[in-house]
Protein backbone atom coordinates (compact mmCIF):
# COMPACT_ATOMS: atom_id res chain seq x y z
CA UNK A 1 0.00 0.00 0.00
CA UNK A 2 1.25 3.07 -0.84
CA UNK A 3 2.22 5.82 1.78
CA UNK A 4 2.62 9.83 2.10
CA UNK A 5 6.13 10.26 4.14
CA UNK A 6 7.37 14.16 5.09
CA UNK A 7 10.26 15.20 5.00
CA UNK A 8 11.61 16.58 8.19
CA UNK A 9 14.15 19.00 6.67
CA UNK A 10 12.31 20.50 3.86
CA UNK A 11 8.44 19.94 5.49
CA UNK A 12 7.84 18.41 1.88
CA UNK A 13 5.71 15.34 0.82
CA UNK A 14 6.95 12.38 -0.84
CA UNK A 15 4.75 9.39 -1.88
CA UNK A 16 6.07 5.92 -1.20
CA UNK A 17 4.42 3.26 -3.49
CA UNK A 18 6.24 0.37 -4.62
CA UNK A 19 3.81 -1.76 -6.28
CA UNK A 20 4.52 1.22 -9.34
CA UNK A 21 8.00 -0.37 -9.82
CA UNK A 22 5.58 -3.20 -11.36
CA UNK A 23 4.76 -0.90 -14.47
CA UNK A 24 6.11 -1.48 -18.00
CA UNK A 25 9.30 0.41 -18.61
CA UNK A 26 9.91 2.05 -21.87
CA UNK A 27 13.09 3.72 -20.65
CA UNK A 28 15.40 1.09 -18.91
CA UNK A 29 19.36 2.48 -17.72
CA UNK A 30 21.51 1.70 -21.00
CA UNK A 31 24.58 -0.77 -20.72
CA UNK A 32 27.67 1.72 -19.77
CA UNK A 33 29.72 2.22 -22.34
CA UNK A 34 33.71 1.29 -22.04
CA UNK A 35 35.73 4.55 -22.05
CA UNK A 36 39.51 4.44 -23.12
CA UNK A 37 41.95 5.75 -20.51
CA UNK A 38 43.08 8.35 -22.69
CA UNK A 39 40.69 10.19 -25.14
CA UNK A 40 42.85 12.41 -27.72
CA UNK A 41 39.68 14.51 -28.75
CA UNK A 42 38.50 15.14 -24.69
CA UNK A 43 39.98 18.56 -23.54
CA UNK A 44 39.81 17.34 -20.09
CA UNK A 45 42.68 14.62 -20.66
CA UNK A 46 46.20 15.23 -20.04
CA UNK A 47 47.61 16.69 -23.55
CA UNK A 48 44.74 19.09 -24.43
CA UNK A 49 45.08 21.68 -21.36
CA UNK A 50 45.51 24.62 -24.05
CA UNK A 51 41.40 23.62 -24.97
CA UNK A 52 40.54 24.60 -21.26
CA UNK A 53 40.17 28.17 -19.93
CA UNK A 54 43.20 29.30 -18.03
CA UNK A 55 43.78 26.89 -14.88
CA UNK A 56 42.92 28.65 -11.44
CA UNK A 57 43.71 25.71 -9.47
CA UNK A 58 45.56 22.36 -9.65
CA UNK A 59 47.29 19.33 -7.50
CA UNK A 60 50.42 17.65 -9.11
CA UNK A 61 50.97 13.68 -8.20
CA UNK A 62 54.12 12.28 -9.89
CA UNK A 63 55.31 15.16 -11.44
CA UNK A 64 52.06 16.03 -13.54
CA UNK A 65 48.57 17.03 -12.28
CA UNK A 66 45.74 14.82 -11.10
CA UNK A 67 43.41 17.35 -10.50
CA UNK A 68 42.95 20.76 -12.50
CA UNK A 69 40.02 23.90 -11.95
CA UNK A 70 39.36 26.49 -14.39
CA UNK A 71 36.61 28.35 -15.19
CA UNK A 72 33.79 26.37 -17.30
CA UNK A 73 33.40 27.16 -21.47
CA UNK A 74 29.85 27.72 -21.03
CA UNK A 75 29.49 29.36 -17.96
CA UNK A 76 25.79 29.77 -16.49
CA UNK A 77 26.68 32.63 -14.80
CA UNK A 78 30.05 34.53 -15.35
CA UNK A 79 32.40 38.08 -13.89
CA UNK A 80 32.09 40.64 -11.62
CA UNK A 81 29.44 42.96 -11.65
CA UNK A 82 26.02 45.08 -10.13
CA UNK A 83 23.77 42.97 -8.98
CA UNK A 84 21.29 45.78 -7.98
CA UNK A 85 17.86 44.45 -9.40
CA UNK A 86 16.03 46.33 -12.61
CA UNK A 87 12.27 46.32 -13.55
CA UNK A 88 9.10 46.02 -12.00
CA UNK A 89 8.11 43.70 -9.33
CA UNK A 90 6.03 40.99 -12.26
CA UNK A 91 9.49 41.66 -14.67
CA UNK A 92 12.32 41.80 -12.15
CA UNK A 93 16.00 40.98 -13.28
CA UNK A 94 19.38 41.51 -12.98
CA UNK A 95 22.79 41.01 -14.75
CA UNK A 96 24.07 37.30 -14.68
CA UNK A 97 27.06 37.96 -12.42
CA UNK A 98 28.42 34.98 -10.84
CA UNK A 99 31.38 31.97 -11.23
CA UNK A 100 30.69 28.58 -12.82
CA UNK A 101 33.97 26.08 -12.15
CA UNK A 102 34.73 22.87 -13.45
CA UNK A 103 36.91 20.47 -11.21
CA UNK A 104 38.46 17.75 -13.43
CA UNK A 105 38.76 15.11 -10.80
CA UNK A 106 41.45 13.12 -12.24
CA UNK A 107 43.57 12.53 -15.62
CA UNK A 108 42.46 9.41 -16.74
CA UNK A 109 39.46 9.94 -19.38
CA UNK A 110 37.85 6.27 -17.91
CA UNK A 111 38.21 6.87 -13.76
CA UNK A 112 35.31 6.81 -11.77
CA UNK A 113 35.25 7.89 -8.10
CA UNK A 114 34.12 4.22 -6.86
CA UNK A 115 37.58 3.19 -8.64
CA UNK A 116 39.67 5.86 -7.31
CA UNK A 117 41.86 5.21 -3.90
CA UNK A 118 40.84 6.63 -0.97
CA UNK A 119 43.67 8.88 -0.96
CA UNK A 120 43.00 10.61 -4.43
CA UNK A 121 39.39 10.59 -3.77
CA UNK A 122 40.27 12.16 -0.57
CA UNK A 123 42.48 14.89 -2.35
CA UNK A 124 39.16 16.00 -5.14
CA UNK A 125 37.16 16.35 -2.55
CA UNK A 126 39.74 18.42 -1.04
CA UNK A 127 39.94 20.53 -4.28
CA UNK A 128 35.84 20.73 -3.32
CA UNK A 129 36.35 22.14 -0.54
CA UNK A 130 38.69 24.70 -1.16
CA UNK A 131 37.48 25.65 -4.11
CA UNK A 132 33.71 26.21 -2.22
CA UNK A 133 35.73 28.28 0.36
CA UNK A 134 37.62 30.85 -2.03
CA UNK A 135 33.65 31.38 -3.47
CA UNK A 136 32.12 31.76 -0.60
CA UNK A 137 34.30 34.48 0.58
CA UNK A 138 33.62 36.51 -2.34
CA UNK A 139 31.39 39.77 -0.65
CA UNK A 140 28.95 39.28 -3.60
CA UNK A 141 28.06 35.29 -3.38
CA UNK A 142 24.79 34.16 -1.72
CA UNK A 143 25.10 30.57 -2.30
CA UNK A 144 27.93 28.22 -3.78
CA UNK A 145 26.58 24.79 -4.76
CA UNK A 146 29.09 22.15 -5.22
CA UNK A 147 27.92 19.23 -7.70
CA UNK A 148 28.63 16.17 -9.41
CA UNK A 149 26.60 14.79 -12.86
CA UNK A 150 27.18 11.44 -13.46
CA UNK A 151 25.84 9.76 -16.97
CA UNK A 152 23.40 11.28 -19.44
CA UNK A 153 20.51 11.02 -17.76
CA UNK A 154 22.14 12.87 -14.95
CA UNK A 155 22.74 15.98 -17.09
CA UNK A 156 26.75 15.24 -18.13
CA UNK A 157 27.25 16.27 -21.39
CA UNK A 158 31.25 14.51 -21.06
CA UNK A 159 32.13 11.30 -19.69
CA UNK A 160 35.89 12.12 -18.85
CA UNK A 161 35.73 12.23 -14.22
CA UNK A 162 34.54 15.84 -13.20
CA UNK A 163 32.62 17.88 -10.98
CA UNK A 164 31.18 21.66 -10.88
CA UNK A 165 30.99 24.81 -8.60
CA UNK A 166 28.59 27.78 -8.99
CA UNK A 167 28.60 30.48 -7.12
CA UNK A 168 25.55 32.92 -7.76
CA UNK A 169 24.83 36.29 -5.89
CA UNK A 170 21.29 35.07 -4.91
CA UNK A 171 19.54 32.33 -2.54
CA UNK A 172 19.16 29.06 -4.56
CA UNK A 173 15.53 28.77 -3.72
CA UNK A 174 15.73 25.07 -2.92
CA UNK A 175 18.28 26.43 -0.23
CA UNK A 176 16.24 29.08 1.04
CA UNK A 177 13.69 26.47 2.08
CA UNK A 178 16.21 23.96 3.61
CA UNK A 179 17.22 27.09 5.57
CA UNK A 180 13.89 28.14 6.41
CA UNK A 181 13.23 24.39 7.64
CA UNK A 182 16.04 24.15 9.99
CA UNK A 183 16.12 27.86 11.47
CA UNK A 184 12.40 27.19 12.38
CA UNK A 185 13.24 23.78 14.47
CA UNK A 186 16.32 25.16 16.42
CA UNK A 187 14.33 27.57 17.44
CA UNK A 188 11.61 25.24 18.62
CA UNK A 189 13.72 22.53 19.42
CA UNK A 190 17.45 24.13 20.52
CA UNK A 191 18.55 21.43 18.01
CA UNK A 192 19.67 20.82 14.39
CA UNK A 193 17.16 18.85 12.87
CA UNK A 194 20.01 16.96 10.41
CA UNK A 195 21.50 16.52 14.00
CA UNK A 196 18.43 15.08 15.63
CA UNK A 197 17.88 13.05 12.42
CA UNK A 198 20.97 11.51 11.98
CA UNK A 199 20.50 10.17 15.67
CA UNK A 200 17.21 8.85 15.43
CA UNK A 201 17.84 6.91 12.12
CA UNK A 202 20.78 5.21 13.96
CA UNK A 203 18.77 4.55 16.10
CA UNK A 204 15.97 2.92 14.01
CA UNK A 205 18.95 1.34 12.13
CA UNK A 206 16.73 -0.06 9.09
CA UNK A 207 17.62 2.81 6.48
CA UNK A 208 21.24 3.24 7.50
CA UNK A 209 23.36 1.90 4.73
CA UNK A 210 26.40 2.26 6.35
CA UNK A 211 28.17 3.70 10.10
CA UNK A 212 31.56 4.45 10.66
CA UNK A 213 33.32 7.06 13.45
CA UNK A 214 32.81 10.11 11.20
CA UNK A 215 30.09 9.84 8.94
CA UNK A 216 26.80 7.96 8.48
CA UNK A 217 24.97 6.87 5.02
CA UNK A 218 21.29 6.88 5.16
CA UNK A 219 18.43 6.36 2.85
CA UNK A 220 16.12 9.25 4.07
CA UNK A 221 12.56 8.30 5.29
CA UNK A 222 11.06 10.48 2.96
CA UNK A 223 13.34 9.60 0.10
CA UNK A 224 12.45 11.76 -3.48
CA UNK A 225 13.65 8.30 -5.72
CA UNK A 226 14.97 5.01 -5.92
CA UNK A 227 17.90 4.76 -3.52
CA UNK A 228 18.47 8.35 -2.45
CA UNK A 229 21.47 8.49 -0.04
CA UNK A 230 22.51 11.26 2.16
CA UNK A 231 26.13 10.99 4.00
CA UNK A 232 25.61 12.75 7.19
CA UNK A 233 29.25 13.74 9.55
CA UNK A 234 28.68 12.90 13.25
CA UNK A 235 30.68 16.07 13.65
CA UNK A 236 28.37 19.14 13.48
CA UNK A 237 29.75 21.67 11.42
CA UNK A 238 27.54 23.97 9.36
CA UNK A 239 29.53 24.75 6.14
CA UNK A 240 31.66 22.30 3.79
CA UNK A 241 33.96 24.88 3.36
CA UNK A 242 34.97 23.88 7.54
CA UNK A 243 35.38 20.38 6.91
CA UNK A 244 38.77 19.75 8.75
CA UNK A 245 41.81 17.40 6.32
CA UNK A 246 41.15 14.54 8.90
CA UNK A 247 37.21 14.02 8.02
CA UNK A 248 38.05 14.11 4.12
CA UNK A 249 39.63 10.56 3.99
CA UNK A 250 36.83 9.19 5.89
CA UNK A 251 34.60 11.27 3.87
CA UNK A 252 35.79 9.66 0.90
CA UNK A 253 36.12 6.08 2.02
CA UNK A 254 32.67 6.29 2.89
CA UNK A 255 31.27 8.06 -0.55
CA UNK A 256 33.47 5.39 -2.42
CA UNK A 257 31.89 2.52 -0.40
CA UNK A 258 28.13 3.77 -1.17
CA UNK A 259 29.05 4.60 -4.79
CA UNK A 260 30.43 1.10 -5.21
CA UNK A 261 26.91 -0.45 -4.14
CA UNK A 262 24.90 1.91 -6.61
CA UNK A 263 27.23 -0.26 -9.04
CA UNK A 264 27.22 -3.42 -7.93
CA UNK A 265 24.01 -3.78 -5.94
CA UNK A 266 21.26 -1.21 -8.13
CA UNK A 267 22.56 -1.56 -11.56
CA UNK A 268 25.08 0.93 -12.46
CA UNK A 269 22.61 4.14 -12.25
CA UNK A 270 23.68 7.67 -13.09
CA UNK A 271 23.40 10.37 -10.87
CA UNK A 272 23.61 13.73 -9.11
CA UNK A 273 25.66 14.04 -6.55
CA UNK A 274 25.11 17.65 -4.42
CA UNK A 275 26.74 19.64 -1.29
CA UNK A 276 24.04 20.72 1.05
CA UNK A 277 26.27 23.63 2.96
CA UNK A 278 25.20 26.64 5.25
CA UNK A 279 24.70 30.02 3.68
CA UNK A 280 27.56 32.24 2.73
CA UNK A 281 28.54 34.33 4.90
CA UNK A 282 26.46 32.38 7.97
CA UNK A 283 28.41 29.33 8.95
CA UNK A 284 28.83 30.61 12.79
CA UNK A 285 25.27 29.72 13.19
CA UNK A 286 24.39 26.15 14.59
CA UNK A 287 21.00 25.02 13.04
CA UNK A 288 22.63 23.63 9.71
CA UNK A 289 24.52 20.37 8.99
CA UNK A 290 26.59 19.97 6.11
CA UNK A 291 26.24 16.99 4.21
CA UNK A 292 26.42 15.25 0.87
CA UNK A 293 23.12 14.40 -0.90
CA UNK A 294 23.21 11.44 -3.95
CA UNK A 295 20.19 10.57 -6.24
CA UNK A 296 20.70 8.03 -8.82
CA UNK A 297 18.71 8.72 -12.03
CA UNK A 298 16.68 5.60 -12.26
CA UNK A 299 12.76 7.17 -12.68
CA UNK A 300 12.11 10.21 -14.63
CA UNK A 301 9.51 12.77 -13.51
CA UNK A 302 6.37 12.98 -15.18
CA UNK A 303 3.11 15.01 -15.05
CA UNK A 304 2.30 14.68 -11.46
CA UNK A 305 5.94 15.47 -10.42
CA UNK A 306 5.70 18.38 -12.32
CA UNK A 307 2.33 19.83 -11.79
CA UNK A 308 2.25 19.00 -7.45
CA UNK A 309 6.00 19.56 -6.74
CA UNK A 310 5.50 15.95 -5.10
CA UNK A 311 7.46 12.87 -5.79
CA UNK A 312 6.76 9.44 -6.27
CA UNK A 313 8.79 7.07 -5.19
CA UNK A 314 8.31 3.76 -6.19
CA UNK A 315 11.53 1.85 -4.11
CA UNK A 316 10.44 1.74 -0.14
CA UNK A 317 14.00 3.21 1.38
CA UNK A 318 13.98 0.28 3.82
CA UNK A 319 14.51 -2.07 0.80
CA UNK A 320 16.93 0.32 -0.82
CA UNK A 321 19.35 0.48 2.50
CA UNK A 322 18.94 -3.19 2.74
CA UNK A 323 20.24 -3.64 -1.06
CA UNK A 324 22.67 -1.48 -0.93
CA UNK A 325 24.07 -2.48 2.72
CA UNK A 326 24.23 -5.95 1.04
CA UNK A 327 26.53 -5.00 -1.76
CA UNK A 328 28.53 -3.32 0.66
CA UNK A 329 28.74 -6.56 2.41
CA UNK A 330 30.13 -8.09 -0.85
CA UNK A 331 32.32 -5.45 -2.09
CA UNK A 332 33.42 -3.08 1.19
Amino acid sequence: MSTLRQDPTTAEWVIISPHRAARPKAHRQARRREEPALDPECPFCPGNEDRTPPEIARTDLNGSWDQRVFLNLYPALQGNGSTERAGDPLFREMPGVGEHEVIVESPRHDERLDDMETERLAAALGVWRDRYAALRDLPWVKSVIVFRNFGPRAGTSLPHPHSQILATPVFAPDSLRRFSVATRYFDDTGHCVYDDLREAELVAGERIVLEDERFVAVAPFASRNPYETWILPRHHRASFGQVPDEDLEGLAGALGRVLRALREGADDPDYNLIVQSAPAHEEGKPFFLWHLQLFPRTTTPAGFELGSGMSINPMAPEQAAATLRDAIAVRP
